[in-house]
């Protein structure tokens, strides 16, 4: 006989980690099922760091849940005693009509975000390691910064269990389908669960749960390197450094940080753009020496201080959606099963706020946060 729930939550990374949090907070019976251990490393919320910001050039329609996950963030940080964010300041660089900048800046202006504008000579003079091409310029963001995933991961996970969920790792869901009388049968290769609803987040492996919703999801592979700055590691210091997106001269986007962890863990860097398309079973989890060479081949031209030696790298997938937005909605055909997928390499920023955006749409079936340009829909073959 099938164990009965309120709601099962699928994956139990960022996304769904958070929605099994803010669902079991508001009293529901919720059991959490992840195919591996707590926190890991397989799959797309690892790595030490995650740029937060809010002038977002990927689309103005991010800002307003943004900004409440900054909120959220914070609340997490008081409930749970935890370090997760950290304001360093943010450089969105390139050329002024380049989608970092030009977006960055539309962003910002729409929803009267704090920005300063600056020349290149004004980024080398006031962040002497970074080294702009005189045509470049860049939007700073005050309250741009970072976070700390894993233990953001864990934090949730924490409050998800102290509000009683029933929370199963090493535990993947086989299959799932919707039962006559309309509640969510949910198979595992150790036991079969139902509930009113199913929140599915199940990253890179979402293609496997959703193969003929018409999502034309792909997984591609990105390699996060740790780099020592070839002199003075004090220049690279949170605080004085900041995070930085950069869209270079040909089109490639690198991001890096500023010095998190002292002198031996290194500094990070990694690109955003490209990356080997791959499934969570046939990734190449070895670093090639190629992976290297095209970091380093931006640090060369654009941030010569920090191409110094590699101390360390580790692979991460991203899942991408044909428009680069993230999928948070109803199933079209469902609407006992929400998504929460294909965030495109920029998802993990949200993840406070996708958990109340998930438990409202699971128990209220709609939210007031702005979700719309996020719908499943959208991809429908016959919309």
């Amino acid at each position: 006989m099938a164990e009965i729930y309120d709601v099962i939550v699928g994956g139990l990374g960022g996304v769904g980690s958070a929605a099994a949090h803010h669902l079991a907070a508001r009293g529901k019976r919720v059991l959490g099922l992840e195919r591996y251990t707590p926190a890991h490393d397989r799959g797309s919320s690892h790595g030490n760091s995650r740029i937060i910001r809010q002038a977002y050039h990927e689309n103005p329609g991010y800002v307003p849940l943004v900004l409440r996950a900054y909120e959220l963030w914070e609340q997490l940080e008081r409930d749970t005693a935890s370090d997760l964010l950290h304001i360093t300041g943010g450089l969105y660089l390139g050329a002024e009509n380049s989608e970092v900048v030009s977006g960055s800046l539309q962003s910002a202006r729409q929803y009267g975000l704090d920005y300063e504008w600056h020349d290149a000579a004004e980024v080398r003079r006031r962040f002497p390691a970074l080294q702009p091409h005189a045509s470049d310029c860049a939007v700073y963001e005050k309250k741009a910064g970072f976070l700390r995933p894993e233990a953001a991961v864990a934090a949730h996970l924490q409050l998800a269990s102290q509000h009683g969920a029933a929370l199963h790792f090493e535990e993947p869901i086989s299959d799932w389908q919707v039962t006559a009388s309309g509640a969510v049968r949910v198979v595992t290769q150790k036991a079969t669960y139902e509930a009113a609803h199913l929140v599915l987040a199940p990253g890179a492996w979402a293609g496997d749960l959703l193969p003929s919703i018409g999502l034309q999801l792909h997984v591609r592979r990105h390699v996060m390197a740790w780099f020592e700055p070839t002199d003075n590691i004090e220049r690279f210091a949170s605080g004085h450094f900041p995070i930085y997106i950069w869209q270079t001269a040909s089109g490639k986007v690198f991001y890096g940080f500023p010095s998190i962890d002292g002198a031996s863990e290194g500094i990070k860097a990694a690109m955003h753009s490209g990356g080997d398309v791959c499934t969570p079973e046939s990734i190449d989890r070895n670093i090639q020496e190629s992976d290297i060479a095209e970091i380093r081949e931006q640090l060369a031209e654009y941030l010569p201080a920090l191409n110094g030696r590699l101390l360390h790298a580790s692979t991460c997938m991203y899942t991408m959606t044909p428009d680069e937005d993230f999928v948070v909605s109803h199933h079209p055909d469902h609407p006992q099963v929400t998504l929460a997928c294909g965030f495109s390499g920029h998802g993990f920023k949200f993840t406070s706020v996708l958990g109340e955006v998930l438990a409202d749409l699971a128990i209220h079936g709609h939210s007031q946060h702005p979700i719309d340009f996020l719908s499943a829909k959208r991809f429908a073959i016959n919309p």
